[in-house]
């Protein structure tokens, strides 16, 4: 199986973009783009920044869309609707320089559990206009299953893969530290070789905690055992430095590669 390793940090949404250059140099063959703040791929100017980076290093680029304040299960419809304008353009946005988008699920309001059947009718709704985007663009956009938080859709494997199935466009982003703040790591790694697409940090087992590999108590040996002889594609190291990044490095080093 083929393996590649990106660095992404939402962490620094905000920052300059001058600590990019540090994933190249931890490593990395590529950068996921966390595309809130100052990396909005709908900004022309912080577009250009960041197609600027991409072409004078040998990085290779996945996009994380935007998820602030927004939710593809809103009752709200204008909320609904602005959400899935803003994933369907930074899919089609991102075609210029990827063909793997992450995105996230919904989330229920109190409103939205009174009707879970039109949640997941509107939810998927939401995904097949988006996919429809991402096939016209040559993208693949991967829906990523959530951590231990209230309220969010798809922190189950059967859950998760069952909201996209029969979606054209569409494919699931394995996020294995998520998966082992809900106990589900076992589960979601026997649908590794599913997967689009690989997200990977550590935790204690309680709280999204994104430490860097290594420092929690997921056991990698096993995984990377598992990742190596299931899946082929990207695996995107998720951490908030690039002081992690090089951390989490040494850890792909002995248990991927």
């Amino acid at each position: 199986m083929s393996l590649d390793f990106y660095f992404a940090s939402s962490a620094k949404v905000w920052s300059s973009i001058e600590w990019v250059y540090g994933i190249e140099e931890s490593g990395y063959s590529g950068w996921e783009i966390s595309a809130d703040g100052n990396y909005r791929l709908d900004n022309p100017v912080l577009y250009s920044k960041i197609k600027e980076v991409l072409e004078t290093t040998k990085l290779k680029a996945t996009v994380h869309a935007p998820f602030a304040d927004l939710n593809l299960s809103s009752m709200n419809y204008p909320i609904y609707r602005e959400s899935v304008r803003q994933l369907s353009e930074c899919v089609t946005l991102a075609s210029e320089i990827t063909d793997r988008v992450t995105i996230h699920p919904g989330y229920l309001s109190p409103a939205a559990k009174l009707v879970p059947d039109r949640v997941w009718s509107l939810h998927k709704d939401a995904l097949r206009e988006i996919g429809k985007a991402a096939e016209d663009s040559g993208v693949l956009a991967c829906l990523e299953n959530m951590p231990d938080l209230p309220d969010f859709l798809c922190k189950d494997p059967d859950e998760i893969f069952g909201m996209v199935e029969g979606l054209d466009g569409i494919g699931v982003t394995i996020d294995l530290g998520h998966a082992n703040t809900v106990g589900k790591l076992n589960s979601f790694l026997e649908k590794a070789g599913l997967a689009g697409h690989i997200h990977l940090h550590d935790n204690n087992g309680k709280k999204d905690e994104h430490l860097a590999l290594g420092d929690g108590l997921i056991d990698w040996d096993k995984v990377g055992k598992f990742i190596k002889n299931n899946y082929s594609g990207i695996c995107v190291v998720e951490g908030r430095s690039i002081e992690e990044a090089k951390k989490s490095y040494q850890i792909i080093k002995r248990c991927f590669l």
